[in-house]
């Protein structure tokens, strides 16, 4: 144990646990577009894990995430070997670290035989996109490849020759590579995010994974619709001037790429000077707001390229150029009043609406409050001043109210008895860990206060939306403004009654025309089909995920059953809980559910497995420990059957192939998974094996 910011900790458990978490949240940001945490939050981590395995070498490993450049290639696309390794630079968090630099580089290079006055810099904003490398061969576009881990990345030719911003042609004959940032404009991707929502799909949480998930679509024409961009920032390999002059200063090679047709980054060139780096930074910083786009921070770099010769390379970042990371942008700015807004499960949840205020590039006029113990702990106010904060979240948080600034007219603000929706008395969740005035005394509580009325509007609302969702019932079209035409209409009241509708009745709503209508009409027939485990998922049952919902239909091969399963049962099967079982149990009592599921089946909704079909109840195999991956269409049973098979036997999905993969799982039409897996030596069985393996 060593005593590490005041705190004993285990070095080496410490260094793993690190590890563990950047691998996890970097595979939700470079291969799923889906970061669960800020990039702030994630530099800290990471810079943490880089000064315990300075000052402790001996936890220090070849693999850590420290000695990696970004992610692994997908998949999905080809893979390509860069000319010239994409590295990453090393970040600098203050002004102090940015001296640092300055003085270390200038010292060396003047060490070295170069005159101080000689030694230049080059300063740029840090666009926050997606890197990508441009190959052209006699001035044409041959290839357009992702980062990848900086070795190896993805070949998306066809999806950058969509983006307008990249030349198909040079205004030069010459052959080379360069690299880039592609990146989403404020305004596209608010469109886009507006889309999103009409659709009721999840938004995406900011500008970068938004670019980055359009760049890597498998249809290139849905990346043509996304309105992308890119800057083009590095001269990689190959001839810059169709003369075969080299460049000497990065300055330069940026120049003449602007010549050859490239959108190029702003540069600015300083003294080697502490103070001027501090000021050239700062500056850049200072136009954030008003730029169409989002920058994280500012790149600085030696610019005359045989002096990064001399200056060399880390283990695994050039020690010539760093990148100074903006901390998350602040704002203060006044709570005129708080909200409370009825989730479909019905959680209240508090939101608080501002004095409008422009704070990274956009202007916020509502930011989350997350739930009564958060604002008791930050003390926030009715009418008080406030500090809000965009690290990477949609709606921005308020982090802390100003007490100083108060004059004795703030409210501080308690949740109503009874829901702001239908009036029936709210209930606050676990009341035995709840005080005198309903504040949760356990802190994973949360003071999650509920409305329990199974018939109030706003939850009715949320719940067809869910239902509706693409990770549900999956009715295209069917997004939370239609549903709310469709409330407001009376045409529908709860999610049978979507199944009633008719095209003539649709059409006749606001922005409602004729083929609108048809095909949503048809998209709701289709979602019939749907196995049972999407309709249970759909249902929207407290603590009842998409796994939870697969190994319960798994278990007992429907819907139907469920009416008369007690929690007892449900809870014997593997990984369900005693609380998602009495959820289940509950829901499936009440009687406007029994009535809702005689609706549905009226209707021609899929409620049971097929006969035929094996269900998880039949299953007697012992598949705990064991990782399975699916690929490919299987003869008697869809993907999502055979996953709640699994899991059902103790077995683990996923969706990637690894060494860790037990066995691989292929039908007709199997992809890259089955070629990696034969790559990789993991087992390859089909439907039958998967059979055999669970008892039948």
């Amino acid at each position: 144990m060593e005593k590490i910011n005041n705190a004993w900790v285990d070095p080496a458990a410490r260094a793993e646990e690190l590890r563990k978490t950047l691998r996890y949240h970097s595979e939700k940001y470079y291969n799923e577009d889906s970061p669960e945490i800020s990039d702030y939050e994630y530099d800290m981590l990471f810079e943490e894990l880089k000064l315990l395995e300075a000052a402790y070498p001996q936890v220090d490993i070849p693999t850590s995430p420290t000695h990696k450049v970004g992610g692994a290639a997908s998949e999905k696309f080809s893979k390509v070997t860069h000319p010239v390794k994409m590295g990453s630079l090393t970040d600098v968090f203050d002004h102090t670290e940015l001296k640092e630099f300055i003085r270390r580089t200038r010292d060396s290079l003047v060490a070295d035989g170069y005159a101080e006055g000689d030694v230049v810099y080059s300063v740029e904003p840090k666009i926050d996109g997606l890197s990508v490398s441009l190959t052209y061969e006699s001035g044409r576009l041959i290839l357009g490849a992702t980062r990848g881990d900086g070795v190896v990345g993805e070949n998306v030719t066809e999806n950058v020759r969509t983006i307008g911003d990249v030349p198909k042609t040079l205004t030069e004959n010459v052959s080379l590579t360069v690299r880039g940032e592609v990146y989403m404009p404020r305004e596209s991707f608010h469109r886009l995010n507006a889309e999103k929502e009409a659709a009721g799909e999840k938004l995406w949480a900011n500008p970068r994974n938004a670019a980055a998930g359009s760049l890597r679509r498998l249809n290139a024409a849905e990346t043509a619709g996304r309105g992308l961009s890119i800057f083009v920032f590095n001269y990689q390999t190959g001839e810059l001037f169709e003369s075969g002059k080299a460049p000497t200063t990065h300055s330069e090679t940026v120049e003449q790429m602007k010549k050859l047709g490239f959108t190029t980054i702003p540069v600015k060139c300083i003294p080697a000077d502490e103070d001027a780096a501090v000021a050239a930074v700062e500056e850049i910083g200072n136009t954030r707001e008003d730029l169409p786009y989002d920058i994280d921070g500012a790149v600085i770099k030696v610019n005359v390229l045989a002096m990064r010769e001399s200056l060399g390379e880390g283990t695994s970042t050039p020690k010539w150029a760093v990148a100074y990371k903006f901390p998350p942008e602040e704002k203060m700015t006044k709570l005129i009043s708080i909200d409370l807004q009825v989730g479909r499960t019905g959680v209240l949840t508090p939101a608080a609406n501002l004095e409008p205020v422009r704070l990274a590039g956009t202007t916020v006029s509502r930011a989350t409050l997350h739930n009564i113990d958060i604002i008791r702990e930050r003390d926030i106010r009715i009418g008080d001043t406030v500090i809000i904060r965009k690290a990477g979240d949609i709606i921005p948080e308020i982090t802390a109210s100003v007490p100083e600034k108060r004059d004795g007219s703030e409210i501080i603000f308690n949740f109503p008895e009874s829901c702001p929706s239908c009036g029936e008395k709210l209930v606050f969740d676990d009341a035995d860990d709840m005080d005198a005035d309903g504040i949760s005394a356990n802190a994973e509580v949360g003071g999650a206060v509920r409305c329990i009325n199974p018939t109030c509007p706003a939850q009715r609302e949320r719940r067809i939306v869910h239902f509706a969702s693409r990770g549900a019932m999956n009715i295209d079209g069917m997004g939370p403004s239609v549903v709310k035409l469709l409330l407001e209409g009376g045409l529908i009241k709860d999610v049978a009654d979507i199944y009633a509708l008719r095209a003539e009745d649709v059409s006749t709503l606001p922005r409602m025309g004729k083929k609108s209508a048809e095909n949503l009409i048809a998209a709701i027939e289709l979602s019939k089909k749907n196995p049972p485990a999407r309709l249970l998922h759909a249902f929207g049952i407290r603590h009842t995920g998409e796994a939870a919902s697969e190994a319960i239909v798994g278990h007992f091969g429907g819907i139907t059953p469920l009416l008369s399963a007690s929690a007892d049962a449900i809870a014997e099967i593997h990984d369900i809980g005693e609380v998602t079982a009495a959820a289940v149990e509950n829901f499936f009592a009440l009687p406007e559910t029994v009535r809702m599921i005689e609706r549905l089946g009226e209707y021609g909704v899929t409620l049971d497995t097929p006969a035929g079909t094996t269900s998880a109840s039949e299953v007697s195999a012992d598949l705990e420990g064991l990782t399975f991956v699916l690929t490919g269409t299987l003869p008697t049973m869809t993907r999502d059957e055979a996953s709640a098979l699994i899991r059902a036997a103790g077995g683990k999905v996923t969706g990637s192939v690894s060494k860790k993969t037990s066995y691989v799982v292929a039908g007709e039409a199997a992809g890259s998974k089955l070629t990696k897996a034969e790559a990789l030596g993991v087992a390859v069985i089909d439907e039958d094996g998967l059979m055999k393996l669970l008892g039948r």
